[in-house]
């Protein structure tokens, strides 16, 4: 026992030495060299990530054992939630009831089971919503652009896509008689929704009249045909969000917005043809039609409620022709699909939170993240957390950060002012160096970026006002994606498969092991 304790003493001594060594002779001889990018040695392809993905869940069974069967999955991906956007999510929603907000607890922060995702694609750092839908989907991570398809895919050559097209969770669902659905606030030909039905290289293709001349002459399918054509099983049952345009001929005049038009070159209207297909079937374009849908006597249902993505939240009650809401479109999906005993896959997008954070504006983008949070306990309160996992994630995160020292229950919207009282002796807020006061909330870029210095003055006011863009660094047309890893929350049946820190594409492994789904 001597002898082990003096020899371990020996090793640590020796390798502490080394490392102070070391480190003077590295400060003192060796310039800083940044290394040139780091190629990626392993053989990465479908096969792989299949493998990656299985064998993750292979390890957590020794941890957990076998996991739970789920019979129903509904998976919540808030898009572009990450984790700031929770945490300043979670204050503005406890401050808008008249808390200090810090406190508070948004419904999925509730679920025992927690994760982080590292969300980077096969060819970027960070990535677009195309390549880690996909990844969460179909267990496999692909390229920036392209809609379930493995890496081999040639972004933008529609000859490529055959042979690279990966099976998604909702197409497995189908295919065992599962009843499906997808639900957004984006439009349901957005990448986020359009990955679980659809496969294409590139993720804009979403009428026909958005993809090159070859393509629509050798008749690929855009991603409103996918989603109208669907081949498996006998065909979504649900499909709500934004997207008319897409769906309807140039010809047409939209039914809220006459000056409108379809953007189909095709002269179908996919509209009608869903109707057709389903024979008990219904297309609904705005709440009153929505809210008379009675569940029990429609089997298949197409809202499209916006020629293009719905209204914000906050904006919703201004819509003429009404919109229901993300909790409303959840709650109406659930009680169509639940109808099936096989079960059923959903997957609800709060789509506009990333668009919120694209426009540098925190308030809008917040705003939606809490109505997903309602979504998810309006779910909840609905299914039976025996048999049915929910999983709530995020596809990435961006750019906004929570800076400064506010004192608590400071308006998360608003100015920073510090619980140490130094600040501006007449508004105590805290002022930089330029004796300018600035927020909590910024974005690294943007197209509120500051364009000289000093910095434009602000007033709280300013600062709280719903259209209010956050001051940014780096001047940009549209803020970006951020790279951190984002969180997986879960409960339910396998949700005790979601820990540690986990490859995005592991997602989906954790849902085809709950629902019994054989490995690919």
């Amino acid at each position: 026992m001597n002898y082990l304790l003096s020899k371990t003493h020996r090793i640590i001594a020796l390798a502490v030495v080394m490392s102070i060594c070391a480190d003077c002779y590295l400060s003192q001889t060796t310039p800083v060299v940044v290394p040139a990018p780091f190629p990626v040695k392993r053989q990465e392809n479908r096969e792989f990530w299949y493998k990656n993905g299985n064998d993750a869940i292979e390890r957590s069974k020794l941890i957990i054992g076998k996991p739970k069967k789920a019979k129903n999955v509904i998976l919540f991906i808030g898009d572009g939630m990450g984790i700031s956007t929770i945490t300043a999510s979670r204050i503005l929603e406890g401050q808008l009831r008249g808390e200090s907000g810090e406190e508070n607890r948004l419904s999925f922060e509730e679920f025992p089971f927690l994760a982080l995702s590292k969300t980077y694609s096969v060819n970027q750092q960070t990535s677009d919503s195309a390549p880690t839908m996909s990844a969460i989907v179909t267990g496999v991570k692909t390229d920036e652009g392209v809609l379930s398809v493995d890496q081999s895919v040639v972004h933008g050559d529609y000859t490529t896509v055959a042979a690279s097209r990966v099976p998604t969770i909702l197409e497995l669902a189908e295919q065992r008689g599962m009843s499906t659905g997808v639900v957004s606030t984006a439009r349901v030909t957005h990448a986020t929704p359009g990955a679980c039905y659809a496969h294409t290289a590139h993720r804009d293709w979403e009428a026909d009249a958005n993809m090159p001349q070859a393509a629509r002459d050798a008749n690929f399918p855009d991603i409103a045909r996918q989603l109208i054509e669907f081949p498996i099983g006998n065909g979504l049952e649900v499909a709500l969000g934004g997207g008319r345009t897409k769906f309807l001929p140039k010809t047409s005049s939209d039914p809220e917005y006459f000056a409108k038009g379809g953007e189909r070159l095709d002269g179908r209207d996919l509209t009608a043809e869903w109707q057709k297909k389903f024979s008990n079937g219904a297309y609904v374009w705005n709440k009153q039609q929505f809210d008379a849908i009675d569940p029990k006597k429609t089997k298949n249902l197409l809202g499209l409620f916006e020629p293009s993505h719905m209204k914000y939240e906050f904006d919703r009650p201004k819509d003429g022709a009404g919109e229901p809401s993300l909790s409303e479109m959840t709650s109406k999906a659930i009680d169509m699909l639940s109808s099936n005993k096989k079960g059923y896959f959903l997957m609800v997008e709060g789509g506009r939170i990333d668009h919120g954070h694209h426009d540098g504006n925190a308030y809008r983008a917040l705003t939606e993240a809490i109505e997903l949070s309602n979504a998810v306990r309006t779910a909840r309160s609905k299914v039976d957390l025996s048999e049915t996992l929910i999983i709530v994630t995020a596809d990435h995160s961006h750019t906004m950060t929570i800076v400064g020292y506010p004192t608590r229950g400071n308006n998360i919207l608003g100015l920073v002012r510090s619980a140490d009282g130094k600040g501006d002796p007449d508004t105590k807020f805290d002022l930089d160096k330029n004796k300018q006061p600035y927020t909590t909330l910024q974005y690294q870029n943007g197209p509120g970026a500051v364009q000289s210095l000093p910095r434009p003055s602000l007033t709280e006011k300013e600062a709280t006002d719903p259209d209010f863009k956050q001051q940014a660094l780096v001047p940009l047309g549209s803020e970006t994606h951020g790279g951190e890893d984002v969180a997986i929350f879960a409960i339910g049946p396998g949700a005790n498969m979601v820990h540690g820190v986990m490859e995005e594409n592991w997602i989906f492994q954790v849902m085809r092991e709950a629902l019994r789904i054989p490995a690919p």
